[in-house]
Parts: C-alpha cells; structure tokens; sequence
C-alpha cells in the first residue's frame, strides 16, 4: 500500500510525448481485420487512450484498468459502445519508452498485429521523437507486496528502489520448457531487449482457437509457431524469446494503471486475467496519476 505520509514524499517527474504523428497499418490477430493505428502526440495529463475513427462522433477509450472488458489470449478495452482489441503491445511499447499521453486513432476494433511483437512500434515512436512536457507525473512508491495468484499462477508487485519486471514461464513442450527474463526499466534497452520479442502458440491449438472465433489474423509471419518436434517457424530472437514476451504483455498490462509505481512486478505462468486482476488491485491503494 501507500501510506499517507509517502504520498506526501512523492517526487514529481516529467511527462513525455512524441514529437509528431506515425502510422502503422496491418492485420489484426484475432480479428483478421486490416486496421491502421495513426499514433498522434497528447496534452499533459491526457493520458495515453484511443479513438474509433470508424465510428459515429469518434468515441475515445481510455487506456486505463477501468476500460478492461475481455482478457481471453489478448486484452480488450471498451467505453461505452466502442471497444478496441489486443492493445497491450502498443501500450507496453509506449509505457516502455517513456511516453505517459498519446491519442492513438484507429479505424477499427483491433491494434494491428505487425511482426507479432512490439519492434516497428518502438521503432515508429524513435523515429517520431519524444518530448518533455510541463505537467508532471508523481513517483510513486510502493510499500508492501500485492500479490493474485489462480494455482501455481501468480502476478506480484514487490516494495522495491527500482523499477523492474521479471517473468517465467513453464510448458511440457521441450523447446520452450522453463524461462525466465527479468528486465529493470530503461527505455533504451526495451527496444532491443524486450520490444523484439514476438507472440507464440502451438501448433496443437491453432484448429481450436479459429473455430472459436479466434487468431484469424494469425500466422508464421507474425508469431511464432510450437510444435512436439520444435519450433516451426525458427529462428528465434532470443534463446528466451517466449518468456521475453510475456513480460511485454505485462508491460503493457500494467500501463493501464496509469505510471508505474516503484517496484518489482514478478509474475509466473501468469495471463492478461492476472495481470489485469493485480492492476485492478494497484488501481485501489495507489493515488490517481492523471
């Protein structure tokens, strides 16, 4: 939690947004609905959140815990009747390089997919430059652990100096086997780090996912494929490429909280249900960042 007095010692940081609009265009994952996102600078306290282009009055979403609707294989946010799919990269990719208000406008209901990680996205908010703004965001510290757990599963924010992230992950296929990755917060080393790891499955659910309505938009040039002989689509990025990119979901996840507060966000075999779930409880200690 975070007690009265601490929020009293609370440092003041710098905002950050871009410097001018990119655009990034492709198929959704689960959708298989071609969308562009057209990522735009914002105003400081705005806030990072999203714009139905597509729809009547062009409703807003705000990134934010109290617009999760739907965690299934991706995270779904949703106001009033507009709702906007699988926007957990884009998130993390813009929580990761710092930047804490962006308008990002879509003309549909599902953030392109790309590569199947958060690479072009950080490369597109570089290219776009980023600037200090004059609003201020507080630092926040946290003092005791939260923790959600669902059996062996488990999301916890740790009391902790810095900021930092570590993921594992633990599957019976033999190519993916026991991961981890732990990452401390620097934006420098997201893009090369964390950003460049790409989404996985496995070859023995793809027919059930489609027949459940879901990765439509999925394929071996935007995820990478596991099957019981190995990898069918090498090679990887990292050598633990899957558990890097879990721990980009989180990332993007937890930036639905608003700015991190310091600490250590430690999950195992973990889910957007999870992730979200521990956002939620954050939501309710920490003070309100924009």
């Amino acid at each position: 939690m975070v007690s009265t007095q601490d929020q009293r010692r609370m440092m003041q940081q710098q905002t950050r947004s871009l410097s001018q609009s990119f655009s990034c265009y492709g198929i959704g994952l689960h959708s298989g609905e071609k969308t562009t996102a057209r990522v735009l600078p914002a105003e400081p306290g705005r806030g990072r959140y999203f714009v139905r282009t597509d729809l009547p009055g062009a409703p807003e979403i705000p990134a934010r815990i109290e617009s999760v609707r739907e965690t299934l294989l991706s995270t779904q946010l949703v106001h009033g009747e507009a709702s906007i799919r699988t926007v957990e990269h884009l998130l993390a990719s813009l929580a990761g390089m710092g930047i804490d208000n962006a308008r990002i406008e879509i003309d549909g209901a599902e953030v392109p997919l790309l590569d199947g990680s958060a690479r072009s996205w950080t490369s597109a908010i570089a290219q776009a430059g980023i600037v200090e703004q004059v609003g201020k965001n507080s630092a926040i510290v946290l003092t005791e652990p939260i923790f959600v757990r669902h059996g062996d599963a488990f999301v916890a924010a740790l009391p902790s100096d810095e900021l930092r992230f570590s993921y594992g992950i633990d599957f019976d296929l033999s190519a993916i086997g026991n991961q981890w990755h732990s990452w401390k917060f620097n934006p420098e080393t997201f893009a090369t780090e964390i950003a460049p790891a790409r989404t996985f499955g496995f070859a023995h659910q793809i027919e059930q996912l489609r027949a459940n309505g879901l990765i439509k938009g999925g394929s071996l040039e935007n995820a990478l494929v596991c099957g019981t002989d190995g990898w069918i689509n090498p090679p990887l990025r990292f050598s633990n490429e899957p558990a890097r990119h879990k721990l980009l979901d989180l990332i993007g996840d937890l930036s639905l909280l608003g700015t991190f507060p310091s600490a250590h966000f430690l999950a195992y075999k973990a889910s957007h249900g999870l992730h979200t779930q521990l956002v939620r409880q954050l939501s309710e200690i920490l003070p309100t960042t924009f």
